[in-house]
């Protein structure tokens, strides 16, 4: 799966977002935070984890879900949604968008 569909769904940004404020976070919490349903919210997790960008660990009856920074695209994921929920003028955001891809990816 390319980046664009990583990010094409709201739900998967919101959880993205939610993961990145947090070390780990049990499935019911980012289910309330991401204001979704239980059986969406799994979905695009199961996505999410396809493509690396997060791990899942279960505690007992709790499932904690955590980002996976192993993953370079993980990281690469977070600084976009960061750049894409930045008001900025276009000057810089073409800059910002420069200094990113000027670093080849592996």
């Amino acid at each position: 799966m390319n980046l664009n569909m990583i990010l094409r769904s709201s739900c998967r940004r919101k959880i993205l977002k939610a993961l990145s404020t947090k070390q780990g976070m049990n499935i019911m919490k980012l289910v309330r935070i991401v204001d979704s349903t239980y059986n969406e919210v799994d979905r695009n997790l199961r996505i999410l984890e396809d493509e690396r960008l997060v791990t899942q660990q279960y505690l007992d009856r709790k499932r904690i879900v955590r980002l996976n920074f192993e993953n370079e695209k993980t990281l690469v994921v977070l600084k976009i949604l960061k750049l894409l929920n930045e008001p900025v003028d276009l000057k810089q955001l073409q800059r910002k968008l420069r200094r990113i891809t000027e670093k080849p990816f592996p």
